[in-house]
């Protein structure tokens, strides 16, 4: 079976030899790096744990009986100091004399298996150990009502709504998939996270008409209104993706308060610092990094989501990805928005966890494979010959870790000159010819450059 799998993967595999020929001579630019100049305060590693411990102070746990069961929700973003974090926030629930537990709220991530769920988090640092409590992973749902004007069936993890108190910790975002006043945070881990498979089924459904923005604030309030939530601990993170801010947040302020950190949140994103590209390499995409692989918001694409525009920039007109990252275990979500990709993509896919994601999200349009080259030459070699008349001097080339990563880039000698004339981007080393070995990028991924 091995065998013929592999047979499968190298019979899309396109040679280097065969793009070459059909392209012909194209010069490939030369790299230079280049860093974004950030200015940022992030709280030290010491003291996340007090920090996300004094988040839980800040909450009114009144109706909780001593001694209750507490339900702390985790999600499977790759969120800076999440063990941290969830180890903070456990701690203090302890000594405030509860019994926290933790759930993964990560709708149908993991394979849509409660042990996949447990590894997923397990990747991600939140294990037994490390946060000091019991993790209960199962996708056993229960509905806990219906929204009014629609009669949309409402769901929840069966465990947490057992429990006598509901505490998610997550990070508020920008979402990939739609713009609204609340995207990724608190109250989509209630509703999309919390629900598991099944609720988040229901969700994405829905929201092909209703649209997230109005959908998730509905449903949001009427899981307040039907369980025990105590509030929230919310998190965000600085351009370099490090712990920025640590906050809790009683239920009444799930919508309001989520809404301006998304303005904060939207602010000090990473991005990408030029508005038009010719080429972006990514090294790797991922559920970790983000819910879509690449995030729709750094490269100004959504080709999959359904009644929703695209950011208005960047501009890019070919963008080439290299691999997975090893945490989303073989999760390609989102590999649609790519116009190329290596060999590496297609041997890492897991078929069927991509498959269940997209069909879960309703944005199957995204798991579509792009062409597979065989090597980084010929995948350089097949964007830029596909562009126009470009030379290597004027070819606006890119290459990124992924796109949360961002702060040192790879850039082509027309960025790098660009660069010398602007605060924000400083230059780092002078543009030198790619370097391959068998055809493959032989320098470090850019943020370890």
């Amino acid at each position: 079976m091995a065998d013929e799998t592999d047979d499968r993967i190298d019979s899309r595999v396109v040679p280097e030899a065969t793009i070459v020929e059909a392209c012909g001579a194209v010069e490939l630019p030369e790299f230079g790096v280049i860093e974004q100049v950030w200015e940022t305060d992030p709280i030290p590693e010491a003291e996340i744990a007090e920090r996300a411990g004094a988040a839980v102070r800040d909450l009114e746990f009144g109706d909780v009986p001593a001694g209750g069961e507490v339900a702390v929700g985790a999600g499977s973003r790759g969120i800076a100091n999440l063990a941290s974090i969830v180890g903070g926030v456990v701690a203090e629930l302890q000594e405030l004399g509860y019994e926290p537990f933790v759930f993964p709220a990560m709708g149908s991530h993991g394979g849509a298996t409660g042990e996949g769920q447990r590894e997923m988090l397990a990747e991600l640092g939140v294990t037994e150990e490390s946060v000091g409590c019991a993790i209960r992973s199962s996708m056993d749902v229960v509905e806990v009502g219906r929204t009014a004007d629609r009669d949309v069936p409402v769901y929840a993890d069966a465990t947490a709504v057992n429990a006598d108190a509901i505490l998610p910790v997550n990070r508020v975002k920008p979402h990939t998939d739609f713009d609204g006043d609340v995207e990724s945070g608190l109250s989509k881990m209630l509703v999309i996270g919390m629900g598991k498979q099944k609720g988040a089924k229901t969700a994405h459904e829905w929201a092909v008409d209703w649209s997230f923005r109005n959908m998730i604030p509905e449903i949001t309030e009427r899981l307040l209104e039907e369980l025990p939530v105590v509030g929230g601990v919310a998190i965000l993170e600085d351009q370099r993706d490090d712990t920025d801010h640590i906050e809790g947040i009683p239920p009444e302020g799930f919508l309001g308060r989520e809404a301006e950190l998304l303005e904060t949140a939207y602010r000090i994103m990473p991005k990408i610092p030029f508005e038009e590209l010719d080429v972006l390499v990514v090294d790797r995409q991922g559920k970790d990094v983000s819910g879509q692989g690449l995030d729709t918001n750094v490269i100004g694409r959504r080709p999959f989501a359904i009644n929703e525009p695209a950011p208005e920039t960047p501009e890019i007109k070919r963008i080439y990805t290299r691999g997975l990252t090893e945490t989303t275990h073989g999760n390609a979500m989102g590999m649609g928005s790519a116009d190329f990709v290596h060999h590496d993509v297609a041997a890492e896919l897991a078929s069927e966890t991509t498959l269940i994601n997209a069909i879960t999200a309703s944005t199957v349009r995204g798991v579509r494979l792009p062409p597979v080259v065989e090597t980084d030459r010929a995948g350089l070699v097949a964007s830029l010959s596909t562009l126009g008349v470009v030379g290597p001097d004027d070819a606006r080339v890119l290459r990124a870790t992924d796109t949360m990563r961002l702060d040192r880039l790879y850039a082509s000698p027309a960025l790098v000159e660009e660069a010398r004339e602007r605060d924000d981007l400083r230059v780092v080393a002078e543009p030198e010819p790619i370097d391959f070995e068998d055809g493959e990028l032989a320098a470090p991924t850019p943020h370890e450059a």
